[in-house]
C-alpha cells in the first residue's frame, strides 16, 4: 500500500512539477531556518548543563539597595562560603571565584598575554565537572601560590614539555607560583571560563572577615535532597548575626532601622544552570542572554514555518480545478474519501521529505557562515546527537501534515459528477481562504520587517547617542600597574609623541568601573548610597573632555583636594544636596575606625560609565596618590591615532614596563562592543525576516503564476477591446494592494505592543513613530508588486490573438 500511496504521489507530483518545486523550496528554507534557530536556542540552553553537579550547585547572589541604588550582582563577601558551611548543615560544600581577564604571565624573561585568570578555592574540581588531565583534584589548589593550566595554555608556554613543578611569576608580582596540574579547556557553554586557576588562598583577603567588603563569587554545593529556598530562609538569621554589628559600628545605625528606611541587603541562591539566562545579574564574566530574545527568535522560526506552509496550501488549493478529474476518476473508481486524503497527505510529506533534505544541506553550508557572522559556536553533528535524525523525521512529518491538511480535505471533496462534467470552479470559500492565508503571510512579513527596522533604530541610538565625555581618538592602555610608580614619567614621556594631545592615570574609565562604594552624608545619619568610585589624576576631566557644571576640579595649586571629590549631576539631584560647598561625604565599608571626610569642590555634567541598558547613577571622583598604581592609562589624541604613534606609545611602554606587553583599546569600539549582543540580534532579525519575505515572495509568484494563466484569456479579451496594460495590471494587483493594507492595518497595533515591551529592556530608547509602519507598508507592498509583475507584463506581452485561442 505504502508503496502504491508513493508511486502516485511521485507521478502527481511530476505533472505539476513547476509548482512542486517551489513548495519544495520555500518549505527548505522554512525547515532550515527553524533548524539553525532551534540549534541557536539549544546552544543557549546548554550552558553549565555539562556539570554533573548542576542540580545541586548554586551561585549566592547579592540583593541589595541603599539609598536609590539597587544592587543585584554575582559578588558577595570572601567569609559567606566559610560561614555558610559552618552554620548551615544543607550546606556541603563552597568554592568562591575572583576573576582576573587578561593577565600577563612571566616564563623567566618571556612574557605571555593569557586571558581569563581566576583565582578559586581548592574545592574547585569536587564543584565543577572540569577534567583535570596533570595533578590530583583534591589537592592541586590547596596551598597558597600553586596553579593550574589549561591545556592550551600549557601547551602556548611549555610546548610539548611537562609544566608540573614548574614556576611562572604572574604580572608584576614577585613571588613565583608552582604550576601543580593541567586540567582541559573550559567548555565554550560555560557561564564563566578560566586558561589558569590559580589557588584562592594566594590572595591577601582570602581570609578577610568583612562582610560588607562584596568582592568575590561565591558557590555553594547543597547536600542532596535539600531545597535551595530551606537554606534562602535562614539567610535573614545570619545578616542580622554577621552584617547587623558591622552596619551599627560603621553607620551607626541599627540594621533594622536601615532596612526601615527603605534599604535593603539580602543573598539568593541562583540555580548554576539559570545564570547565563539571567542578565539582570551585574558582574558577569560572560554576557548573559536576555531570554527574550530567545522567545523572539522561536516566535520567528514559527512564523517562516508558518509562511512556507501557507505557500503550499495556497498553491494546492489554487490548483484544484487541475487535479478535479483526476479526483473524480479515482471516486468513480472506487477510492474513498479517506483514501484520497490520505494520497493528498502522502504528497504533502513527501514533499516535505524532500524539503528537509534539501534544508539539511542548506543548514550544512550556512552554519560555519552563521557562526563566523554572529560569533557563536552553534554544531550541527547528525551522528554525535543522533537523536537529532528522529527528531527531524518527526517535524517533517508534522510540517508536511499542517501543510497538506487543508488542501488533501478540501480537494477530496470534490463531488465527482460535478467535476466530471466540467463544472467545477475555484469556489468563493477556497477563494477567501486564500485571500486570508495570503493576508497572514503578509501580516508576519509586515512584523518581521518593522520588528527589524525597531531593533536597528535602537542599537544606533544607543551606538551614536552622546555619552557625556569625548570617546573619539581615545585609547586606554590597561595593567597601569606595569609600570608601579613611574605612571607620571610615563605620561611625560609619550605627551611628547607628535599627535598625543592629553594624558591622564585612573583606576576605573567608563565602561570599566570596579568600584562601588558606599558613603553618607554629613548630617545624614544613618542615610548610606552606593556610588560608583574613581580614582583619577589632575588630566582626567581635560582627557575625556568631560564639562563641569560648577565648581572646579582637583588643582594641583590646592593641597587640600587631594582629600575632596568631585561629584556628577545625579549625585546632587540623588542626595537632595542644596549647597555642595558646605557639604561633606562620609566614607563608610572602609573597615578603618575613624571616619573619613571628602568636601566637594566641583560637580561635572551626567555621563553614561555604563551601557545605556543602565540609567545614570551617582559618580564619584577621588583623587589618585602616586602609590595608586593599578588600573588605566588613557591617551587622547588630536587626530586619529596613526601607527607611528602607536608604535612610539609602545616602545615607550617597553622602556618603563620591561618586557610586559602592552595591552590597549580605543574607547569607542569599547562603548560599542557594549553592544554585541544587540549588534548580533539586529543581524539574525534581518537575515531571518529576509528570508521569510523571500519565501512569502516565492509563494505569491507561483500564486500569481496560476492566477495569471487562468486569466490569460481575459487579458486577451480586454486587450482587443482596448484596455491599457496599466488598468490590467491594476485589475490584478489590486486584490494584493488590498491584503497589504488589511494586514498592515493588524499588523501595527500588534508591533507596537511587542516592540514598547522590548524597549523597557532599555532605560534610554527610541520613541516609535508611524515612520517604522510606513516603512513596513511600503516595503512590503513593493516586494508584493515586484513579485507579481513579473508574470503579469509577460502575460501583457502576448499578442491577443493568440490569447484569445487559449484554453
Amino acid at each position: 500500500m505504502i508503496k502504491n500511496l508513493l508511486k502516485h504521489s511521485l507521478r502527481a507530483l511530476k505533472k505539476q512539477k513547476g509548482y512542486v518545486a517551489i513548495n519544495i523550496f520555500g518549505l527548505a528554507i522554512g525547515i532550515a531556518c527553524s533548524i539553525i534557530i532551534t540549534l541557536f536556542i539549544l546552544h543557549e540552553l546548554s550552558y553549565d548543563q555539562y556539570n554533573e553537579n548542576k542540580d545541586r550547585l548554586y551561585r549566592a547572589t547579592l540583593d541589595g539597595k541603599i539609598g536609590e541604588q539597587e544592587v543585584n550582582a554575582s559578588y558577595s563577601a570572601a567569609v559567606l562560603g566559610p560561614t555558610m558551611v559552618n552554620d548551615f548543615p544543607e550546606v556541603e560544600k563552597f568554592c568562591r571565584l575572583n576573576t582576573w581577564g587578561e593577565t600577563i604571565i612571566k616564563k623567566e624573561d618571556i612574557a605571555y598575554v593569557i586571558d581569563d585568570f581566576a583565582e578559586v578555592d581548592s574545592t574547585f574540581f569536587e564543584l565543577f565537572s572540569i577534567p583535570l588531565l596533570k595533578g590530583n583534584s583534591k589537592t592541586v589548589l590547596n596551598e597558597p601560590n600553586t596553579m593550574v593550566l589549561s591545556e592550551s595554555t600549557a601547551k602556548k608556554i611549555f610546548g610539548n614539555e611537562d609544566p608540573i613543578n614548574k614556576m611562572l611569576r604572574v604580572n608584576t608580582g614577585q613571588d613565583p607560583y608552582r604550576i601543580t596540574g593541567v586540567m582541559a579547556d573550559f567548555p565554550e557553554e560555560t557561564h564563566f571560563n578560566a586558561n589558569i586557576l590559580t589557588s584562592f588562598m594566594t590572595n591577601r583577603r582570602a581570609n578577610d572577615p568583612e562582610w560588607l567588603n562584596n568582592s568575590f563569587s561565591t558557590y555553594v554545593l547543597l547536600k542532596p535532597n535539600t531545597s535551595p529556598a530551606t537554606v534562602e530562609d535562614k539567610f535573614a538569621g545570619m545578616i542580622a548575626k554577621y552584617v547587623g554589628p558591622r552596619v551599627q559600628e560603621m553607620m551607626g545605625v541599627a540594621l533594622e532601622d536601615f532596612i526601615s528606611q527603605g534599604n535593603r541587603y539580602n543573598f539568593h541562591l541562583q540555580p548554576v544552570t539559570k545564570i547565563h539566562l539571567q542578565p539582570e545579574i551585574e558582574h558577569e564574566v560572560k554576557p548573559a542572554t536576555d531570554p527574550k530574545y530567545l522567545i523572539i527568535f522561536s516566535s520567528v522560526a514559527i512564523l517562516i514555518i508558518v509562511i512556507a506552509s501557507i505557500n503550499f496550501m495556497n498553491l494546492s488549493t489554487a490548483q484544484a480545478t487541475k487535479r478535479a478529474k483526476e479526483i473524480g476518476v479515482k471516486k468513480v473508481s472506487g477510492s474513498s474519501k479517506g483514501m484520497l486524503i490520505l494520497q493528498f497527505l502522502t504528497d504533502s510529506t513527501l514533499i516535505s521529505f524532500i524539503a528537509l533534505i534539501l534544508a539539511v544541506l542548506i543548514v550544512f553550508v550556512s552554519l560555519p557562515f552563521f557562526n563566523d557572522v554572529f560569533d557563536t559556536q552553534v554544531s550541527f553533528n547528525l551522528i554525535e546527537h543522533f537523536y537529532y535524525i528522529p527528531l527531524l523525521i518527526a517535524f517533517a512529518l508534522f510540517v508536511g501534515f499542517i501543510a497538506g491538511a487543508y488542501p488533501a480535505f478540501y480537494l477530496s471533496s470534490f463531488n465527482p459528477n460535478t467535476v466530471l462534467r466540467g463544472k467545477l470552479r475555484d469556489g468563493a470559500k477556497n477563494g477567501k481562504l486564500r485571500r486570508i492565508l495570503v493576508s497572514v503571510q503578509f501580516l508576519i512579513s509586515i512584523i518581521l520587517i518593522v520588528g527589524t527596522i525597531i531593533m536597528y533604530r535602537q542599537l544606533s541610538y544607543m551606538v551614536n547617542k552622546d555619552v557625556g565625555f569625548g570617546k573619539d581618538r581615545l585609547m586606554v592602555i590597561g595593567s597601569a600597574g606595569s609600570i608601579g610608580d613611574q605612571v607620571k614619567a610615563f605620561k611625560q614621556e609619550i605627551l611628547k609623541i607628535p599627535g598625543v594631545q592629553n594624558v591622564s592615570a585612573s583606576t576605573a574609565v567608563p565602561g570599566r568601573n570596579n568600584n562601588n562604594n558606599g558613603y553618607m552624608l554629613e548630617g545624614h545619619d544613618g542615610q548610606t548610597y552606593l556610588m560608583q568610585t574613581a580614582y583619577v589624576d589632575y588630566d582626567f576631566l581635560e582627557t575625556y573632555n568631560m564639562k563641569l557644571s560648577d565648581g572646579r576640579f582637583f588643582d594641583r595649586e590646592f593641597g587640600a583636594d587631594r582629600e575632596a571629590c568631585v561629584v556628577n549631576q545625579k549625585t546632587i539631584e540623588e542626595f537632595g544636596i542644596d549647597d555642595y560647598t558646605q557639604t561633606r561625604f562620609i566614607v563608610v565599608f572602609t573597615g578603618e575606625g575613624d571616619k573619613k571626610f571628602m568636601p566637594i569642590i566641583g560637580v561635572c555634567n551626567n555621563f553614561h560609565f555604563e551601557s545605556l541598558h543602565s540609567r545614570i547613577n551617582s559618580y564619584v571622583m577621588r583623587f589618585k596618590e602616586n602609590d595608586n598604581n593599578w588600573g588605566y592609562i588613557s591617551v587622547k589624541f588630536n587626530t586619529d591615532a596613526s601607527a607611528a604613534a602607536i608604535t612610539q606609545i609602545e616602545e615607550s611602554w617597553k622602556r618603563f614596563a620591561s618586557n610586559n606587553p602592552m595591552r590597549y583599546f580605543f574607547m569607542d569600539e569599547d562603548f560599542a562592543h557594549m553592544y554585541k549582543a544587540e549588534r548580533q540580534n539586529a543581524k539574525l532579525s534581518v537575515v531571518f525576516a529576509i528570508l521569510g519575505i523571500f519565501i512569502a515572495a516565492l509563494g505569491l509568484f507561483g500564486l500569481t503564476s496560476f492566477t495569471v494563466e487562468q486569466r490569460t484569456k481575459e487579458v486577451g479579451v480586454r486587450k482587443a477591446l482596448g484596455a491599457s496594460g496599466y488598468s490590467i495590471f491594476y485589475l490584478i494587483s489590486k486584490e494584493i494592494i488590498i491584503l497589504v493594507c488589511v494586514a498592515t492595518l493588524i499588523a501595527s497595533p500588534l508591533v507596537y505592543w511587542v516592540a514598547t515591551n522590548w524597549l523597557h529592556n532599555y532605560y534610554y530608547r527610541i520613541h516609535l513613530g508611524v515612520l517604522e509602519f510606513i516603512v513596513g507598508f511600503i516595503a512590503a507592498i513593493s516586494i508584493a508588486l515586484l513579485t507579481i509583475s513579473y508574470k503579469t507584463l509577460q502575460t501583457l506581452r502576448i499578442n491577443p490573438a493568440h490569447t484569445l485561442r487559449y484554453e
